[in-house]
């Protein structure tokens, strides 16, 4: 959607197609999208689904909070567990999942879509939402 640049959406099949998927599971992660309100979706013949906001302000963090929910590398790294007091390595998970959280908070969908681009007048295989 992003390659696009908002001119036209994007349907559900065309991105199946593009991203290898499957129609039912692109159809699930644009619905997770939509209610976080990360993307819009238009009726009719030339309908689809397109950004509501701006791809160099969508961050990967909110792509991956939306379709998954929160992002932590450890179930405890969210939530007090019994064993937090004894835990030795609970203090690695929380830096890492800090480290990780902040790679995909400074990294935008633009950015990705700007890399796909060069990659594919590259001619590698692009990947991209």
């Amino acid at each position: 959607m992003a390659l696009r640049g908002g001119v036209k959406p994007a349907t559900k099949q065309e991105i199946a197609s593009a991203e290898r998927m499957s129609e039912d599971y692109v159809e699930q992660i644009l619905m997770r999208l939509k209610t976080s309100g990360l993307v819009e979706s238009h009726r009719g013949a030339r309908g689809g689904f397109t950004f509501a906001r701006a791809p160099q302000v969508v961050t990967v963090m909110d792509v991956i909070e939306a379709v998954e929910g929160p992002l932590a590398l450890a179930p405890c790294a969210e939530k007090r567990c019994d064993q937090v007091s004894v835990c030795v390595t609970r203090t690695v998970w929380e830096q890492a999942t800090l480290a990780l959280r902040s790679v995909f908070k400074r990294t935008t969908v633009a950015m990705l879509a700007e890399k796909a681009k060069v990659l594919a007048a590259a001619g590698a295989p692009s990947f991209e939402i």
